[in-house]
């Protein structure tokens, strides 16, 4: 259990929806945790006090996205994990054309691949060799066809050949009325397409409802949280059932935390 409890994590994205959630689910097993914030998020205010009223265990770094700033906060934090959970939106790029800011700076080649990649540099500068859990998507492959899915395509790609243990997850629809960001039309989507696969896991298609159906962040972030804590083998591409429960790292984290509780009461 000692290798467990000593995990330090870095989560870059981890003002998305999913990175909050991941961020609170490491925060509640007592992983020391670097939430990274871009300085020049005009939330940088609100999300540095939502951080920092998670615990003691929760930093908030605001490092530019360069790689030697990246290596030095790096060195300083000391990661064992590194959870990659960036990505961006066709409705980014637009807004920051009407902003006046080039949209190729919000492109799926720009900020899922192009920041992780940078991240993935700074680490081997610092000299580390942190576990990496990425965050891809269901139909990622070497023959996608659409720009969001090449992107990870790529970064899973230089993931493989990195010499670094990865754990890669590839979930279906993420949504939830969680959400801040209204998506009225992929709720509507996951609803119908949920229903459809009920039937079909009625008649027997228990595979493809398990792949297929949507999650919501709560239940991904333990999924990862709990897969990234764990030392063992784990299957090449995490999806299905696989990212709807905790991982097996996170059941031993939680024993570990409540057995130091317990060593803490008064008496023992």
């Amino acid at each position: 259990m000692a290798e467990v409890a000593t995990q330090v994590a870095w989560v870059a994205g981890a003002t998305g929806y999913v990175g909050r959630a991941v961020v609170q689910s490491l925060a509640a097993r007592g992983v020391v945790t670097w939430a990274h914030v871009r300085p020049d998020s005009p939330r940088l205010t609100e999300w540095s006090s939502r951080f920092d009223s998670l615990g003691t265990h929760v930093r908030v770094d605001t490092t530019p996205w360069e790689e030697e700033a990246l290596a030095a906060a790096l060195v300083r934090a000391q990661p064992t994990l590194v959870f990659l959970l960036l990505g961006t939106t066709k409705a980014r790029a637009r807004q920051a054309r009407r902003a006046g800011r080039l949209p190729a700076a919000e492109s799926y080649q720009a900020v899922d691949y192009g920041l992780s990649h940078l991240l993935l540099q700074a680490v081997r500068r610092a000299g580390l060799a942190p576990r990496i859990v990425l965050l891809s998507a269901l139909g990622v492959g070497p023959d996608s066809r659409l720009a969001y899915l090449q992107a990870r395509w790529q970064l899973e790609e230089e993931l493989r050949t990195s010499g670094l243990e990865t754990r890669i997850a590839r979930p279906a629809i993420i949504t939830g009325a969680d959400r801040e960001e209204p998506r009225p039309l992929e709720r509507l989507g996951a609803k119908l397409g949920d229903g459809l696969l009920a039937l079909a896991g009625l008649l027997g298609l228990r595979l493809l409802q398990a792949r297929y159906r949507s999650t919501n962040a709560s239940l991904l972030a333990e999924a990862l949280v709990g897969w990234g804590l764990h030392a063992g083998e784990v299957p090449a591409v995490l999806q299905g059932d696989d990212l709807r429960r905790p991982g097996p790292g996170a059941e031993l984290h939680e024993a570990h935390r409540q057995a130091d509780a317990g060593s803490r009461e008064p008496g023992r």
